[in-house]
């Protein structure tokens, strides 16, 4: 990697404990294009391999304050040349090429803050499970419905994020929602009809009791970004949609589970 050319960097937040998922993950980040690696989590052995084989460029200790604390701390320690990031958790993927596609749109339209494609659900083995191709319709749905956007296919502008504040700390599970909504008020998010990345439904994400706090505190963000005027009234969709999100969200896990060998 010529650091120098790089204006790309993806963090890739790790617990450690799944060095196989981890591995493949660092991989097709390297086939996706030219970008930085950095990786936050804590020395092993396996990730002192990794980074001999040069599929870690940075490798950051994680401070144990939560994720959004990780990821930024992950972001800070990119080199200043940097101009595109974003994160992908340790068992997903992205798209051979995807990361040259998404920075040469933030390049060459300036007034983009971020850009963002298809995902490919899969399961624990890797098989598809679900394709999300949200379209751009997705962007105004923010405020008002679920958060259709694949956060591991979307790129923004480092200097976008610097200015709303990075990722907020009071939320653990759909800061990414609190991020795109803010995204969206200092320029367009734009949306492109190419899978750009692999999203992994497996065991460890199945849990009801994780979809329902999500749910609940992307509810929040919601209507914490409404004007006041509107707040009083979001009850109306709020409720529904809430609903919509859990059914949805348990049909993929059905789905996930029926291809998981018994």
């Amino acid at each position: 990697m010529e650091s120098n050319l790089t204006r790309c960097g993806i963090v890739v937040p790790t617990l450690g404990n799944r060095p196989d998922y981890l591995r493949e993950c660092l991989s097709s980040i390297r086939k996706s294009g030219d970008a930085a690696i950095c990786v936050v989590g804590d020395e092993s052995n396996e990730i002192n391999q990794l980074l001999k084989e040069g599929l870690i460029d940075i490798l950051v200790p994680d401070s144990k304050a939560g994720l959004p604390a990780a990821i930024n701390k992950g972001f800070h320690y990119l080199p200043k040349q940097i101009e595109f990031i974003n994160w992908i958790g340790d068992d997903d993927l992205l798209a051979s090429g995807s990361l040259d596609t998404l920075s040469l749109i933030l390049e060459t339209q300036t007034t983009i803050s971020m850009v963002f494609g298809a995902c490919t659900y899969i399961d624990r083995h890797g098989k598809k499970v679900w394709e999300n191709r949200s379209g751009q319709w997705a962007v105004p749905l923010l405020r008002f419905g679920p958060c259709l956007i694949p956060q591991p296919g979307a790129l923004f502008r480092r200097d976008a994020f610097n200015e709303v504040g990075g990722l907020s700390k009071d939320y653990g599970w759909a800061f990414d929602l609190d991020l795109f909504i803010k995204l969206s008020k200092l320029g367009k998010l734009k949306y492109i009809p190419q899978t750009v990345s692999f999203f992994r439904w497996h065991q460890d994400s199945l849990t009801v009791g994780k979809r329902i706090h999500s749910v609940q505190e992307a509810s929040r963000i919601r209507v914490k970004h409404l004007p006041a005027a509107l707040k009083l009234f979001s009850p109306l969709w709020e409720i529904p949609v809430r609903k919509i999100t859990m059914f949805a969200g348990l049909h993929v896990s059905r789905s996930a589970r029926n291809q998981i060998p018994r």
